[in-house]
């Protein structure tokens, strides 16, 4: 399962920007995870509950925001929402599209606490 290498690269993220922000804690964990990222978001929020034990994030709680597929055509130019199973322009039915959302999978925000003083002043 890739999702507990995901996890774990996204610890190593988090732990070093609450470091970084001079954090003793994260809160909670937002991502955007896209249609066509190849990520399971059930199978990442369970390896999530191994990975975070013992970090700063070990009581932080993950969210996880999908979003559409979005495409742009390369005969027509229109751009819009398309489906994981039909990716073709919704204008034209054109099937030369270019994805331009849909694979990301993003570390959209992070809610910290406990920041200390001399943080607070370098920042």
């Amino acid at each position: 399962m890739h999702e507990m290498s995901i996890c774990q690269a996204l610890m190593d993220q988090v732990e070093r920007i609450a470091s970084e922000k001079g954090a003793s804690l994260v809160d909670k964990i937002v991502l955007s995870i896209g249609p066509l990222a190849g990520v399971e978001p059930e199978l990442l929020s369970r390896a999530y509950e191994i990975s975070r034990a013992g970090t700063v994030a070990e009581n932080a709680e993950l969210e996880i925001e999908t979003g559409p597929i979005v495409v742009e055509c390369r005969s027509c130019g229109a751009s819009g929402e398309a489906q994981v199973s039909r990716l073709v322009c919704p204008s034209c039915d054109d099937w030369q599209v270019n994805l331009t959302q849909g694979d990301e999978l993003l570390l959209l925000r992070l809610e910290v606490s406990g920041i200390s003083d001399s943080s607070k002043a370098g920042n």
